[in-house]
């Protein structure tokens, strides 16, 4: 039995990617590992229903600070936290450890998500930039073990901060259960009624920044021909790009086919299985969750053929340039028109997603962890 700790901000207040991620991870350890000792760091707690299990639950111990200037704690003020419990190995799940935590006989591994702003630096703040640099260097460099979730992000860690390969281990990700069980038609039925949706869509989800391409997806539809015009349901959240993906839609007159809804998390597999095609065509990911949800669905995948993305997706989903929506719109025409095809991505995708189940995954997690306790 083991006593470890968790950098849990993102569990508690991020309900995309990195969030996603931390709760299907500690998720999936109390279920396959439950004799070991769980404990959750964060400076805040949003409770919701994705939240309500860890706040709930005797398998793990929850801790936030009791003053002070909660910005630094996970930074320093957490380390005085992780003595007084006794921690053996404390995981960053994004991007960091608290300073000096090697000084303290802990052990600590990092999960690294990928490299985005080193890849799109125009994207973010000149300060932000510092500061991710500053803490995505130190925490490769310091922790005992690095976590990369996919071979293009170790391939990204390698290059941009010279760390040696076999210090980084790849786990991939896995998406929530709730992807993985079949909904019966009658509960989609419920779903569709619920946010007034058709039975035919192509979809969409993700934030919605320049990064994720969705005016692409939109661009690619105006080439289709008119009876192969799916609506596109849009889930995600955005500023200025949305705004700008709106202005576009209104001024080419394509309201009725693009449709912004905000779900509930418990609707989104149903969305997912009922959806037609699974459109993704991202510039660049650390991995991709909304990928593997879909090929968990059964839905055929359009997605990009750069950074992980084909990593997610396998070879049997449509991989375009993201920057070419011809291409994505010649990936929905031969899916929509061709049955057999069709039929192939979505069975030799879902056989593809069986790898990125939980077990396995938090089987390798925990022998990684063993690996650095027993070093």
């Amino acid at each position: 039995m083991y006593r470890i700790g968790y950098d849990a901000k993102r569990l508690f207040n991020n309900f995309t990617g990195l969030g996603n991620y931390s709760r299907t991870l500690l998720h999936n350890l109390v279920e396959f590992y439950p004799d070991n000792v769980y404990f959750l760091y964060t400076p805040k707690v949003i409770k919701n229903d994705e939240t309500q299990f860890f706040l709930n639950s005797p398998l793990y111990s929850v801790h936030m600070p009791r003053g002070g200037f909660k910005s630094y704690w996970r930074t320093w003020g957490i380390k005085r936290e992780l003595r007084r419990h006794k921690i053996q190995l404390f995981h960053g799940l994004s991007h960091e450890i608290p300073i000096g935590i090697q000084r303290m006989g802990i052990k600590s591994v990092v999960t690294i998500h990928d490299l985005v702003f080193k890849h799109y630096p125009d994207y973010f703040p000149w300060a932000d930039r510092q500061i991710y640099d500053f803490k995505f260097r130190y925490a490769c460099e310091n922790s005992d073990r690095i976590i990369a979730i996919s071979e293009s992000t170790k391939r990204d860690v390698i290059e941009f901060y010279n760390i040696p390969g076999e210090k980084i281990e790849v786990i991939y990700q896995s998406c929530h259960e709730r992807f993985m069980q079949e909904k019966t038609p009658k509960m989609i039925e419920s779903v569709l009624k619920k946010y007034s949706l058709p039975q035919n869509f192509f979809f969409y989800v993700g934030s919605i920044t320049e990064r994720k391409n969705l005016l692409g997806i939109v661009q690619a539809i105006e080439l289709l021909p008119d009876d192969l015009k799916l609506p596109l349901v849009v889930i995600g959240e955005g500023k200025a790009y949305k705004t700008k993906v709106q202005e576009y839609i209104i001024r080419r007159g394509l309201e009725p086919l693009v449709l912004f809804i905000k779900a509930d998390f418990e609707d989104m597999p149903a969305m997912y299985q009922q959806a037609k095609i699974f459109i993704y065509p991202s510039h660049y990911e650390g991995f991709g969750i909304p990928v593997l949800e879909a090929l968990f669905s059964k839905t055929p995948v359009i997605t990009s053929n750069v950074s992980s993305l084909p990593e997610a997706a396998g070879p049997d989903s449509w991989l375009v340039d993201p920057a070419q929506p011809s291409q994505i719109a010649e990936g929905i025409e031969r899916i929509l028109t061709d049955d057999a095809f069709r039929d192939q991505m979505l069975e030799k995708g879902f056989a593809y997603a069986q790898q990125f189940r939980g077990e396995p995954l938090t089987e390798q997690l925990v022998r990684l962890y063993e690996a650095v306790l027993e070093k």
